[in-house]
């Protein structure tokens, strides 16, 4: 969906948030309590960064919400001049081919034998792997996940995110259309804002509603949407930015590792979110800085952003791969960081090969078909 060059601050925010995402699952079968990482910093410092992914997740639907509202007002003017046709072929443009790719891989490895990579089911009854691919396809995946199936197929469960997000555009350009102006789509926005809390404060007994369900987590997309609007009408430059940046991630920081997110998701996924979007703002007005263009670390974290997308699809193929070469009860010691680089490597290379030759070509072929479609209309 984006117009214009890329912005090196949000592809860095965006490559934070995904290695959030990664390590966090990395994590989950091989535990790192046993390793130099572990000693070095102590199991429980390690541990409290690993647990809680989920909210580089939250950071992810900030963004997103950010940049799909910011692109649409630099493609159109304006939103009240959206067009919905338009959009929602562009969205198809950019989700769809990554998405059905990522699908065949996961059925062909599923009817091909390969265990990790076929349904299991928490409890209950069996679910079919036709039913998997239908809640992806019609994203309605965490809503699957909050039946007694729980997280049913491995590599697909991420899709929960991905489901909650188109759910959420669905009614993108419609809001525009309808209320066209700033202020108003602002409440309206605002009103996903307020019962996100509510509605995750109301469910503490149940997880997949208070982190998967819809209204648990449109907030923080509602939240990206409105600091685009507000982006338009201020500025955030100077030293008082400096200082607000800094201690916003100081923040942000604390909080992430402080407890789980399990205990803290209720005002946590909303501070979190506003977060975000402070940071947001500052890369807004200041796109790029000396040290995000010389530093490696900062450009090599930007990299994982541009390919967040990819990574977010993939990683579980890789990780379940690794998982079945080796099985993590005999992996021990130093040899899961060697594990948790490769996984890293691994996940980024096919990342990029995909996105390079398979995603962005494909992207740009549904692009030129819309483009020549629109000219076609116009005439």
């Amino acid at each position: 969906m984006s117009i214009g060059p890329r912005n090196p601050r949000i592809d860095m925010i965006r490559g934070i948030s995904i290695l959030l995402v990664l390590f966090h699952h990395f994590n989950i079968p091989y535990h790192l309590n046993d390793t130099t990482l572990a000693r070095l910093f102590g199991w429980d410092a390690v541990h409290a960064v690993a647990r809680n992914g989920n909210y580089g997740v939250t950071m992810f639907f900030v963004i997103s919400g950010f940049l799909i509202t910011s692109n649409a007002q630099a493609r159109w003017g304006a939103l009240s001049k959206i067009d919905a046709s338009v959009f929602y072929r562009l969205r198809f443009a950019r989700i769809v081919p990554a998405l059905l790719l990522l699908l065949t891989i996961v059925n062909v490895l599923a009817v091909s034998g390969v265990t990790i990579f076929q349904n299991h089911p928490e409890a209950g009854p069996p679910v079919s792997l036709w039913l998997v691919n239908f809640a992806c396809l019609t994203f309605w995946m965490n809503m699957l996940m909050a039946t007694p199936a729980g997280w049913v197929n491995y590599a697909l469960g991420v899709l929960w995110s991905l489901s909650i997000e188109e759910v959420f555009y669905l009614s993108f350009p419609i809001a525009c259309l309808v209320l066209k102006r700033p202020l108003a789509l602002a409440a309206f926005w605002s009103l996903f804002i307020v019962i996100g809390p509510i509605w995750r404060g109301l469910h503490q007994d149940n997880e997949a509603q208070f982190l998967y369900s819809y209204f648990a987590s449109f907030d923080g997309i509602a939240i990206g949407c409105c600091t685009a609007l507000l982006a338009k009408r201020m500025s955030m430059r100077g030293l008082t930015a400096t200082i607000l940046q800094t201690v916003t991630v100081a923040a942000m920081t604390f909080l992430y590792l402080y407890r789980s997110i399990g205990q803290t998701n209720v005002l946590g996924v909303t501070a979190m979110a506003f977060g975000t979007a402070l940071l947001l703002l500052a890369a807004h007005h200041r796109p790029s800085s000396p040290l995000l263009d010389y530093t490696p670390v900062p450009a090599a974290v930007g990299w994982f952003g541009q390919l967040s997308y990819e990574l977010y699809l993939f990683h579980l193929i890789v990780l379940g791969a690794i998982r079945t070469i080796v099985p993590p009860q005999l992996v021990v010691g130093d040899k899961k960081l060697l594990l948790l680089m490769a996984f890293l490597v691994i996940s980024a290379l096919l990342s990029a090969g995909i996105a390079r030759l398979y995603a962005e070509p494909l992207n740009r072929i549904i692009r030129g078909h819309l483009v020549r479609s629109s000219v076609v209309a116009a005439e």
